[in-house]
């Protein structure tokens, strides 16, 4: 009788082995123990292997669970059947559930989940010998297990369809910075921009046209060198007959070195051949995505592109730094000029110029004003109004109430945005 109480003992502490693995092998975070693997952990390494084959490790630890459940439920009703007689199977059942719940499962379980990477850790060697001991009986349970679900048509090797590795990291990024401030918040944002550069255009960062600084390639030398000293950027399209027909790119460290080896001679300097010394553009189209365009600048050893549409004509230009801003935020230096865009009024509205970004909006005040079918503040005004609209007029869409204040031609200059009241935004 004593042997049996201490085998029920040791089969609910194997019981109480098995139910901590399986959280803690389950919930350990897959991207420490990469990291792990990757600085020579063996354990490490052990688990991310079973995590790759979890219908082993999974059959193998149930098997076992189960094994030393049902064992260890069997003697307790043989020794109590001794004791009491017939009323020893309902004390054994009323017992062993008590048992098994509370320390076999609920306190393994909590522990494991608390302590997860370091339960993970500690019992992964252990649990490996298991698995392929089992691996006979897990590989035989695993085939019946297949034919079932084929009877019901369900395909045992399809994978979930709902969800993504993309969708995790934002649902990860969203968890961790939700009611983050500071330093994490900002993470939490360029974390977002970065899962976002394959699903935004060049189109929705550039510089429309009309921003751009050009130079008439036909301008005489000392024309072009004073609009390149005036100008705050290093690099300027060069345009020939009329501005969308671009010829090159003129950079002006290039036309400095000139400007130095014919310092002695101007007349040879006012003969210089601005084209000759110039970059040949490089035009990508609009709808190439962020991530791309990235990469491309990274290949070419460029900083700079023309971005033109479906039928070759100029929209604007990119650079490398508009994509990086679209990652870490407005990046300023001494030679930029401030444009105030937005400018936020003591009752709470905005005043915005139209040419303002949605994406700028949205990350700057957690807004959630759609940008697939424009990128501009006006766009959207103009694609969901449907007309032009006249100054003084008001509309209301997603939430916000927008009020026309300037216009310019069909050009919308100035709008006034009113956001939604806090409590319609939790509504």
């Amino acid at each position: 009788m004593t042997y049996i109480a201490a085998a029920i003992l040791v089969l609910l502490i194997l019981s109480a082995f098995f139910s901590g693995s399986e959280t803690a092998l389950t919930a350990a975070s897959r991207p420490l123990m990469h990291q792990l693997e990757k600085d020579g952990n063996h354990r490490a390494e052990l688990i991310n292997k079973l995590y790759h084959r979890r219908e082993r490790l999974i059959g193998a630890i149930l098997l076992g669970n189960n094994l030393v459940n049902i064992l260890a439920s069997a003697l307790a009703t043989s020794l109590l059947m001794t004791m009491f007689g017939e009323a020893g199977v309902a004390i054994a059942t009323v017992a062993m559930t008590l048992l098994v719940l509370i320390f076999s499962e609920i306190l393994p379980k909590t522990y494991a989940i608390r302590h997860a990477n370091r339960a993970a850790l500690a019992v992964v060697p252990t649990i490996n010998v298991l698995v392929i001991v089992l691996l006979p009986f897990v590989r035989t349970i695993n085939f019946i297990v297949r034919l079932l679900l084929r009877l019901f048509g369900v395909d045992s090797h399809a994978s979930e369809g709902l969800h993504s590795s993309t969708q995790e990291l934002r649902g990860a990024i969203e968890m961790h910075t939700t009611n983050a401030e500071g330093e994490h918040k900002e993470s939490g944002v360029m974390l977002r921009s970065v899962l976002d550069l394959a699903d935004v255009q060049v189109v929705e960062i550039m510089t429309h046209r009309k921003g751009v600084t050009a130079i008439n390639a036909d301008d005489p030398v000392e024309s072009i060198i004073t609009q390149v000293l005036e100008s705050p950027y290093s690099r300027l399209p060069l345009w020939r007959d009329e501005p969308d027909n671009v010829v090159g790119v003129l950079h002006a460290k290039a036309l400095l070195r000139e400007v130095r080896e014919h310092a002695n001679d101007p007349r040879k300097l006012g003969e210089l051949d601005i084209l000759s010394i110039a970059a040949k553009p490089w035009f990508v189209p609009e709808s190439t995505a962020l991530l791309d365009q990235l990469q491309a600048f990274r290949e070419r050893r460029e900083h700079f592109a023309m971005v033109v549409d479906e039928y070759g004509s100029l929209l604007g230009i990119v650079t490398l730094e508009d994509v990086l801003e679209e990652i870490v935020g407005d990046i300023s230096d001494e030679t930029d000029i401030m444009v105030h865009g937005v400018h936020v009024q003591s009752d709470g509205t905005l005043v915005v110029q139209g040419d303002v970004t949605i994406r700028d909006l949205n990350r700057q005040f957690e807004w959630n004003l759609p940008d697939e079918e424009a990128s501009t503040i006006a766009g959207l005004i103009l694609h969901e109004s449907r007309r032009i609209p006249e100054v003084g007029q008001s509309f209301r869409f997603f939430g916000f109430r927008f009020e026309i204040l300037r216009r310019y031609h069909h050009q919308i200059k100035t709008i006034r945005i009113t956001p939604p009241a806090e409590d319609d935004t939790e509504e």
